[in-house]
């Protein structure tokens, strides 16, 4: 399977030699209201995100009635509380969405939004966003996978919770009706101890992938995902609150507004990092280059007719003058055309 390289996200390019795309995932952080989720608009266009992403759901088509929250929503809200009511509590209806996408294309943010059932990636489908996230709950969901793809929208496809050969049916599935696609490294916890991390999945899907790769990284802080970009990373995805002390199952897992804007600083500083594939002196070693590199000298005097060896010459900085020690052996054995006093620069003429 050989999907595109090349991506375009409302405008913006992801290919593998375009900046990162960096995705601030609002989630649920909201708790329900709107004028929140504006203001986590505002922070991630702060902190200049590509993207801010929200999630969609309809409680009664995700989860049955009696379902127990998982561990880690049990710690971060009331434990007694069903995850149906969670949920419930959480739902962002079609108008809603339509408001912040409005929003985000006001204040220049691409809108994402996650679709959790098939009720509501049908009223996001009407909303013409363009591209679709996959939860990691829905990596072995391969009905749900093809109705995704069959919109025709780029999709990023999250991949906690499974096996290696679960993400090869997932794509497999979706390959068949969309070769838009990026591939997700993804521990689904909140937040994840730095052995859970795995950053060296991203080699393994490389390795049995042909596909853009992504991180969406539950770490705590800024965390592991400025690592994953060395390693292929061209997306990266990071939940963020306004207060980690709300109450709601992913604050005390997400960054703080000012870890937000240090984080999308620190993937920019990577990028910067990374540079270019191709090994050639930069702009500024050009004319370090001159003043540190070397060429040949006379080790000691030398008379006309001698022949150049070994034991007469050497080489030493000359700011860039003369013939490179890389070409040494082309002078070697050669009869000296003049004759050199010890230091002066060898030049065949």
């Amino acid at each position: 399977m050989q999907f595109n390289k090349e991506i375009y996200v409302e405008g913006k390019l992801i290919s593998l030699k375009s900046p990162t795309f960096v995705i601030a995932e609002a989630g649920v952080n909201h708790g329900g209201d709107m004028t929140i989720a504006k203001k986590l608009i505002d922070l991630a266009v702060e902190a200049k995100a590509d993207a801010v992403k929200f999630q969609t759901f309809k409680a009664e088509h995700l989860i049955l009635n009696d379902i127990q929250k998982a561990p880690y929503q049990k710690d971060t809200t009331d434990a007694n509380e069903s995850q149906y009511d969670m949920l419930k509590r959480l739902e962002v209806s079609r108008e809603q969405n339509l408001g912040l996408k409005q929003y985000c294309m006001d204040k220049g943010i691409v809108f994402l939004t996650t679709p959790f059932d098939e009720e509501s990636l049908e009223e996001i489908d009407e909303l013409d966003l363009p591209a679709y996230k996959v939860a990691s709950t829905d990596t072995t969901n391969l009905p749900f996978l093809k109705k995704i793809a069959k919109k025709g929208k780029p999709i990023f496809l999250s991949t906690g919770m499974s096996y290696l050969s679960e993400v090869k049916l997932a794509l497999k599935t979706i390959y068949e009706y969309n070769k838009d696609v990026v591939l997700l490294q993804c521990t689904a916890n909140y937040p994840i101890q730095d052995n859970e991390v795995n950053l060296a999945v991203i080699n393994t899907y490389r390795d049995n992938f042909d596909i853009l790769l992504g991180y969406s990284d539950h770490s705590v802080g800024v965390g592991a995902a400025p690592f994953a970009i060395p390693m292929g990373a061209k997306v990266v995805e990071k939940h963020f609150t306004l207060d980690k002390n709300d109450e709601g199952p992913d604050h005390a897992a997400s960054l703080s507004p000012d870890e937000l804007i240090e984080f999308v600083k620190t993937v920019r500083r990577v990028d910067s990092y990374m540079g270019s594939k191709i090994k050639e002196p930069s702009l500024s070693e050009r004319s370090t280059r001159k003043s540190l590199q070397k060429c040949m000298v006379a080790s000691q005097s030398i008379k006309k007719g001698d022949l150049l060896t070994n034991d007469n010459l050497v080489a030493k900085r000359t700011g860039g003058i003369g013939i490179s020690p890389i070409d040494y052996e082309s002078i070697i054995g050669i009869e000296s055309h003049k004759s050199y006093k010890k230091n002066e620069v060898i030049s065949i003429d």
